[in-house]
């Protein structure tokens, strides 16, 4: 059985139970008495260990079965919760995420062994009021799960478990036996015990089974690898191996495996069998797979003798989707073919010479197919950033701790649903937003907070909603807000803008110098924030995201950082234009109007071509000149005008005629064409012609 095929399922499932254990234990930080907060911690160290032990990561299991153990004195209450135990399980916390890197770069989970913090476990266990003699409890009770293999291998009685003296042995094994036995191997007989709380009595076996094939060549089971295979077992199986190895070893690597309660082992006295000569080639295999087996747990080879490359496990991003939203696609995909073959029948028609009316319909049918196709498809691209949102309250613990502050960190609309793809890029700026608020807006100063009116711990919010097509992600916080002085002063001497530019600039202009590069007003440069890095990266990456940034602070009362995402990168409403004898897409979501203006109401502010838009002074951006071609108007023509919006700013896209709303699909223009930060993407047409898509934001 080879466990590499459930690589990815491990790879995600050990992920949820990670940050499952990331959120309980910080509940059980605030509640320490709380006994259903340390059941779904002990449950979920118990799943991760399993897990572990079935793809034959044993440092791994190791750690989670300590962990296990830890809880489940805590639930007999023979420990007590306090700091030290939450501080150390956040550190085994951290040692499980360096070990699942390990595997999901290289399918290996390292050879750190993490001693320190087991020797803290299990100093826990030993100072927990529970003295070196006293009696194994929890391996008669029902928390036995929760016992170490070894405590109950010494629970269990060891004599009278031999059953693999009583194998019925072919004749053909008895002379593979014989020979084997006369070039200088052991053979060995071992009967195993499963625990009788374990679940996954198959996987266990199996276990056994691969670990002694490093140590030979197995000969015969009982009951036989199939039944075992299919748990057509009790508790007990029993198995003959032909190895270099002593017993012991054969023992000790059949109770290596978690859950296995007992394991006895003994040299099989073979019957005077001659060996005959069909068995010397036997002898043969079973010598040349023994020594391949020793050369595979040696190397890191497979039982060929190969020397297996280490490769990187490529995970699949993947989404869960309910079946309800499978069955709707099902259905459009089948009303799609109904419509192709519609479409097909009425072409038929037209070709043999009959008229057909209906083929505007057809095509009507299909549209209204697609388009309920797209939604379909959207739907199941859709995931909640809870994934992404639920590493953040331990990131903020941490922090509190490193910085000597108190804060707090709430979050809402952690279900709101984000495409997949967005999702997975959005957590980088929200941990630069959140580090930002711990760092530089929580005051640390408790006396300036009190004086100020707000309460000792400081506040910071994430809070997630849908607006229309876009998501809006918020991150606040109660703390010192932006010194606009401070941000003109850093700017002024660094060369960022004159003089003459600082008199004029308005707060939020001076504001948004913050998302400049390398621009930083830090006075100490720490590991948390103030080298210049962090504003600017989340401005670049949300913008690559199609989406926007902006930011509202009032000194002394705090800041506020908006992300506006849209729901999809696929598929987008568009109103197609022409400029220059060329067609552009513009994003439907940006558009606010669409003006006709005379030439003779166009005005100049500060050499900038502006129109007055009811009241509004809207700058206008003449589309021709950005992209480098020969309008089709003349001078003294109507302009058409498409008022976009970005934030509180506006802006006039001046174009020379419109072509009218479209759904389009976004095409990538690749690693080669990315200098343009005006043009998004591109699309094919129904005609097969290019149109390449502009960036409102970029323009603005």
């Amino acid at each position: 059985m080879d466990v590499s095929q459930y690589l990815e399922i491990f790879i995600d499932e050990t992920k949820e139970h990670l940050q499952n254990l990331n959120t309980q234990i910080l509940e059980l930080e605030q509640e320490p008495d709380n006994m259903d907060t340390v059941n779904e911690i002990f449950r979920a160290a118990h799943s991760l260990k399993g897990m572990a032990g079935t793809m034959g990561y044993k440092r791994m299991q190791n750690l989670t079965h300590d962990m296990e153990n830890v809880f489940s004195e805590v639930r007999n209450g023979t420990v007590k919760v306090n700091a030290s135990i939450i501080d150390t399980i956040f550190q085994c916390l951290d040692a499980l995420e360096e070990y699942l890197d390990n595997i999901q770069s290289s399918a290996d989970e390292g050879t750190n062994d993490n001693e320190n913090i087991i020797k803290a476990l299990n100093d826990f266990l030993k100072n927990g009021g529970k003295s070196d003699d006293a009696p194994k409890e929890s391996a008669a009770s029902e928390e036995a799960e929760a016992a170490p293999a070894a405590e109950a291998a010494e629970a269990a009685p060891a004599a009278g478990n031999e059953k693999w003296r009583e194998i019925k042995f072919t004749e053909d094994q008895l002379g593979v036996m014989a020979a084997a036995k006369k070039s200088g191997k052991n053979i060995i007989g071992i009967t195993v015990n499963v625990q009788e709380t374990c679940i996954l009595k198959a996987a266990r076996a199996f276990l056994v089974f691969k670990s002694l094939e490093e140590l030979g060549e197995i000969i015969v089971s009982s009951p036989s690898a199939q039944d075992i295979e299919d748990e057509k077992f009790d508790f007990d199986f029993s198995i003959i191996v032909v190895t270099d190895a002593d017993i012991d070893t054969v023992v000790k690597a059949a109770k290596s495996v978690s859950e296995i309660g007992d394991a006895v082992g003994g040299m099989v006295d073979l019957p005077d069998v001659p060996v005959a000569e069909a068995a010397e080639d036997k002898k043969e295999e079973v010598v040349e797979k023994t020594a391949n087996a020793a050369v595979a747990a040696d190397k890191g080879a497979d039982k060929t003798g190969k020397v297996a490359e280490k490769k990187k496990v490529v995970v699949n991003r993947t989404v869960r989707v309910d079946i309800e939203k499978l069955d709707d696609l099902m259905n459009l995909v089948s009303e799609l073919i109904i419509a192709k073959n519609s479409l097909v029948a009425a072409a038929t028609s037209n070709v043999a010479g009959n008229e057909n009316t209906n083929v505007n319909e057809h095509i009507e049918y299909l549209e209204n197919v697609t388009t309920n196709l797209h939604e379909s498809v959207m739907k199941v691209r859709m995931v909640p950033i809870e994934s992404v949102v639920n590493k953040f309250p331990r990131m903020i613990r941490d922090l509190q701790k490193k910085l000597g502050k108190k804060m707090e960190l709430y979050m809402t609309g952690e279900e709101t649903e984000l495409d997949r793809t967005v999702v997975d890029e959005i957590g980088d700026p929200l941990m630069h937003l959140l580090r930002n608020s711990a760092d530089h807006g929580i005051e640390g100063d408790v006396a300036l907070r009190k004086e100020r009116g707000k309460p000792e711990t400081g506040s910071i919010f994430l809070d997630a909603y849908q607006d229309g097509n876009n998501v809006v992600i918020e991150v606040r916080d109660d703390g010192n807000g932006i010194d606009v002085e401070a941000v003109k002063k850093k700017a002024l001497e660094r060369g960022v803008i004159t003089e003459e530019q600082a008199s004029v600039m308005s707060d939020k202009e001076i504001i948004n110098l913050l998302f400049l590069p390398s621009f930083s007003t830090a006075k100490v440069v720490s590991d948390i924030s103030g080298r210049g890095v962090g504003l600017d990266v989340v401005k670049s990456k949300i913008e690559s995201l199609s989406g926007e940034v902006e930011v509202r602070s009032q000194l002394g009362v705090g800041s506020t950082w908006t992300i506006r995402l849209p729901l999809t990168l696929a598929i987008i409403q568009t109103l197609m234009v022409n400029v220059g004898g060329e067609k552009y897409a513009i994003p439907l979501g940006n558009i606010q109007t669409l003006e006709n203006i005379k030439a003779d109401e166009i005005e100049t502010v500060q050499q900038k071509e502006v129109i007055n838009l009811r009241g509004d002074i809207v700058p206008i951006i003449r589309l021709n000149e950005v992209l480098g071609c020969e309008s089709t108007k003349g001078k003294d023509d109507d302009l058409v005008v498409v008022i976009v919006k970005k934030g509180d700013k506006m802006a006039g896209l001046v174009i020379d005629s419109l072509t009218g709303q479209q759904e389009i699909v976004i095409k990538s223009l690749g690693k080669y064409i990315n200098k343009s930060k005006i043009i998004s993407g591109a699309t094919i047409l129904g005609n097969g012609d290019v149109a390449l898509i502009v960036d409102p934001n970029a323009l603005i």
